[in-house]
């Protein structure tokens, strides 16, 4: 296989992410991962000098590459457009994130590191739903993406992609694979998206893993303690008892949820992400310091204290009770345990949005 990087004097542009994979048998491995028909319609995102998207040429039906950068598609026009691939091949110019995305049955992509997340939403919110996708991510990304309970990567990433599609990690890459290498090591992931989809509220299953991962920690007895969280919630049971919203509404689709997703990721630039890492590894810290004195004080809570005990946070702490929840911590709680959870508190009038 021709590999025009090698031959290239071409600067990459990091703003978009391009490392270009330039290892062959690599190459060849995650093209073999995606198991292709020949009936297959596969969608790449990010082609760049368009080596994995030869190979996919070769066994697919038809390929759509998207691409951002005019220089690479005035190099992939030159390569495929007048070349026995031509009627194979088809190119569209623009951001991923905000294109309009025709049918496909696979996506295999080395994908820009910094859209990694709302990429992965973006396709799951995909519909008709695609077969599979085998994707490069950076390695710490693709480990939350696989992470399970009780892993310290296991975080609301985790938690959602698990609930809406099965993902399991192929192989690492080590950077020197790529022109030029980046900073970290790789790695790829499948991701086979669950048809149907579970039948729940995705606004408030999020909202419920927002509160629950942001110490995830600490036991949810300290976190439903917490006064912005009994606020919030007093605030939603006070206004649905009031006015009758209906908040389960079946016709919320995942759609919702995605763009709510994609909406707090900082695509543009890497500051507040950094900022935002350094708080999280902060708060971590911090719950695991206060967690036995957290511990001791839900197990032994003076009886006035009991007594005297707002009436609402009294009765999150009966719906954690009667649940098995009082004790429990998120980053040991799996999908199911979550689900309960949400069910315990919508059966008693308590919803998250």
């Amino acid at each position: 296989m021709k590999n025009t990087v090698s031959k290239s004097n071409m600067v990459f542009n990091k703003s978009f992410g391009q490392h270009i994979l330039i290892n062959q048998q690599i190459l060849q491995m995650i093209v073999d991962k995606a198991a292709i028909r020949p009936t297959d319609i596969v969608l790449e995102i990010g082609p760049g000098t368009g080596n994995l998207t030869e190979l996919l040429l070769q066994r697919a039906k038809q390929v759509i590459c998207v691409e951002i950068d005019p220089r690479m598609i005035i190099e992939l026009t030159k390569r495929f457009k007048y070349s026995q691939y031509s009627d194979k091949f088809k190119l569209i110019q623009g951001d991923f994130l905000t294109a309009e995305l025709p049918f496909f049955d696979l996506c295999v992509a080395n994908v820009p590191y910094q859209i990694s997340s709302p990429l992965v939403f973006k396709l799951l919110a995909q519909r008709p739903l695609w077969r599979c996708a085998v994707l490069m991510f950076q390695q710490e990304f693709a480990f939350r993406l696989v992470a399970k309970p009780g892993n310290e990567l296991y975080c609301r990433l985790s938690a959602n992609v698990q609930m809406l599609s099965r993902v399991d990690h192929l192989m690492k890459v080590g950077k020197n694979n790529f022109k030029p290498p980046p900073k970290v090591e790789s790695s790829v992931v499948r991701i086979e998206p669950k048809n149907p989809i579970p039948n729940i509220n995705y606004i408030e299953w999020d909202g419920l893993l927002r509160i629950c991962f942001n110490r995830k920690n600490k036991q949810l007895s300290a976190i439903f303690k917490n006064k912005s969280v009994l606020k919030t919630l007093e605030h939603n049971f006070n206004v649905i008892e009031q006015e009758g919203i209906k908040v389960n509404d079946p016709s919320i689709h995942v759609k919702q949820l995605i763009s709510t997703i994609m909406e707090e990721e900082d695509v543009k630039g890497k500051g507040k992400k950094d900022k935002k890492e350094k708080k999280d590894k902060q708060n971590q810290q911090k719950d695991e310091e206060s967690e036995s004195d957290d511990d001791e004080d839900n197990n032994q809570q003076p009886e006035k204290q009991q007594t005297t005990q707002n009436p609402f946070r009294q009765k999150i702490n009966e719906i954690l009770k009667s649940n098995d929840m009082f004790q429990k911590r998120p980053v040991k709680m799996d999908n199911d345990d979550f689900l309960q959870l949400l069910c315990g508190m919508n059966a008693q009038g308590i919803h998250f949005k």
